[in-house]
């Protein structure tokens, strides 16, 4: 890929990122890449079939609006499926079709067209149970351990070392963080790492991948030897829970979850948010997981971005012995990328391209000039509900359940009011989500009270200047 389409993917990205939302962005298109532009089409690939079909159904048009918006020629957008390993086929396997849809554009425009094609062979019985890929770069060897992950790291090592028989010390374990933090880094660790003993049966799936499993099963009318199967695992490590949809599917992954539990076996799950946040899960489902041992992966601090860059170097010399990234360089990346390990390692490949194709030694020009899409606005603080109630109940002097409380009071009511104003204004949750977590509430009582504040504000000059005295107790 070459330096221009590298910027035009950036402010495509970009574009992209202003049309749909920060949310809807990182859901579905942090994960998309760029392969390559050639006469009118652009070829991007995304790590799953799920992904590939949900862009496909959903953002079709805009993706090719924003390619239209730097660059007029493109018509076409070339969509594929990567994957991290390519296994052997085998007798049994065949390789998957390529899929073509055909977006109509109104008044005669340009079509586009998403094509698929699986980089892997698919059972043709549609089987999930072998597992989804593991890159076998995703070890605990190559995993840099600091203040934010210490205690994620060592609970997926306990877990990875266990034997069979040994009893569970938790369960399920719960990993849970941002884009890019490591969370599919540590269980695709726990998966090579519990496979290599050969003693215990180890699965790692995505959401999207048990639901497709499900689904196929339920179309073959095999799905109870599905369920045996499943309940067969030793381990079974679940990644991107927050992508599990359908009622079915959810009520099948709940029975699943319960009897591996119920069973001593060994339950893994990663989601980008905590078990209590995942609005679209069944409130057993949320229970059970909340149940277990959830931990949090933090952002990355200054002292584990650097460590990230070294070891990232390092895996490169491997190939590269004269690769060399001076000590200033790998400061000031760590400084300024504060986003994602995604990020700090897309940095070290672009140095390594330019040093490897220019023959040129990195220096803090080149490394300044070649990230500077990378280095992103710091973002604000992630705000939870729980913690807009705790500074509201502290500010007018009421207790946190005297707020989830059907007091009618005027010293409880209007207290109540601004932290479900600050609650939609300050969160991505909801008016249903709030309601709930304000003692089960209908979604119109916060619609009003939201209103009610909103009016008030406006007019009254006190209550505005206590609104945004909380709004900055919150974000610092």
């Amino acid at each position: 890929m070459t330096n221009t389409e590298q910027d035009r993917w950036s402010r495509v990205k970009g574009r992209l990122r202003t049309t749909v939302g920060e949310d809807v962005y990182t859901s579905w298109f942090a994960r998309m890449d760029l392969e390559g532009v050639q006469d009118e089409s652009v070829r991007l690939s995304v790590p799953t079939r799920f992904l590939k079909s949900w862009i496909q159904a959903h953002y079709a048009d805009r993706v090719l609006s924003c390619w239209q918006a730097e660059m007029p020629e493109v018509h076409r957008i070339d969509l594929t499926v990567r994957t991290a390993v390519r296994p052997s086929p085998t007798p049994k396997e065949i390789p998957a079709p390529a899929e073509t849809r055909r977006v109509e554009r109104p008044e005669g425009r340009p079509s586009v067209e998403l094509r698929s094609t699986a980089t892997a062979p698919v059972s043709a019985s549609h089987d999930a149970l072998g597992g989804s890929p593991l890159d076998p770069r995703l070890t605990f060897a190559s995993f840099v351990v600091g203040r934010s992950n210490t205690l994620a790291h060592a609970a997926a090592r306990q877990v990875a070392e266990g034997r069979r028989g040994d009893p569970v010390m938790f369960n399920p374990l719960y990993i849970h963080a941002g884009v890019g933090l490591g969370k599919t880094h540590l269980l695709q660790a726990v998966t090579w790492a519990g496979n290599s003993g050969g003693e215990r049966k180890v699965l790692y799936l995505t959401a999207e991948k048990f639901m497709y499993g499900f689904v196929a099963a339920l179309k073959t009318q095999t799905a109870l030897a599905f369920k045996e199967a499943l309940r067969g695992i030793d381990v079974l490590v679940i990644d991107d829970l927050q992508f599990l949809q359908g009622k079915s599917t959810q009520a099948e992954f709940c029975h699943t979850l319960n009897a591996l539990i119920d069973a001593g076996r060994q339950v893994v799950i990663a989601a980008d948010r905590p078990p209590s946040d995942l609005e679209s899960l069944d409130d057993r489902v949320r229970s059970r997981l909340a149940g277990g041992l959830v931990v949090e992966m933090g952002s990355l601090g200054e002292e584990l971005r650097l460590g990230i860059l070294k070891s990232r170097v390092a895996a490169a010399r491997v190939h590269h012995a004269s690769f060399d990234v001076p000590d200033e360089v790998l400061d000031y990346l760590s400084r300024t990328i504060t986003h994602n390990g995604r990020d700090l390692e897309g940095a070290i490949n672009r140095l390594l391209a330019h040093s490897k194709l220019n023959n040129q030694p990195v220096t803090l020009e080149m490394a300044e000039r070649e990230v500077r899409d990378l280095i992103r606005p710091q973002e604000p603080k992630r705000i939870k509900i729980e913690d807009i109630q705790r500074v509201v109940a502290r500010q007018y002097n009421v207790s946190r359940s005297d707020l989830l409380s059907s007091r009618r009071t005027a010293n409880v009511v209007r207290p109540r009011q601004v932290a479900m104003y600050l609650a939609k204004t300050l969160t991505l949750r909801s008016l249903p989500e709030i309601g709930r977590r304000f003692g089960g509430r209908d979604h119109t009582t916060v619609l009003h009270a939201v209103r009610k504040i909103e009016a008030l504000v406006a007019k009254d000059n006190s209550l505005s200047e206590e609104v945004e005295s909380l709004k900055r107790q919150l974000q610092e």
